[in-house]
């Protein structure tokens, strides 16, 4: 199973999408541990995390969040800007499923999501 870490400024809005993450996955029959942190709190959970998933007004601080990321072999991403809408969890899930591979507990080769948004550096 994986463990989607999920970060903001503050940990309110990641724990709120983080509820929401669960009830996609399960309706999917996916198999997903999902946790929010706020970015000071994160290194703790790094370790047990399979992907870190970063709020999009983050954007400015992805790049050390991901480094941060990276010591431990956990691949990352930015939510993008809809992340924490009525759609928002789907895109998350879609977005996990970029980095691992959903359902088999297997990570997939792929250390870096696409991004679609104007933070995208390639």
């Amino acid at each position: 199973m994986h463990t989607v870490l999920i970060v903001c400024g503050a940990g309110a809005s990641s724990t709120f999408l983080a509820s929401r993450l669960r009830a996609v996955a399960k309706s999917r029959g996916i198999e997903l541990g999902v946790q929010a942190a706020s970015t000071s709190d994160i290194r703790p959970f790094l370790h047990t995390s399979t992907v870190l998933l970063v709020g999009p007004h983050l954007a400015t601080s992805f790049a050390a969040l991901e480094a941060e990321a990276s010591e431990f072999g956990v691949p990352s991403a930015l939510l993008p800007a809809t992340a924490f809408g009525p759609s928002g969890a789907e895109q998350a899930i879609d977005l996990v499923g970029t980095l691992v591979t959903l359902g088999s507990g297997t990570p997939s080769t792929s250390t870096t999501a696409p991004l679609t948004t104007a933070t995208n550096k390639g």
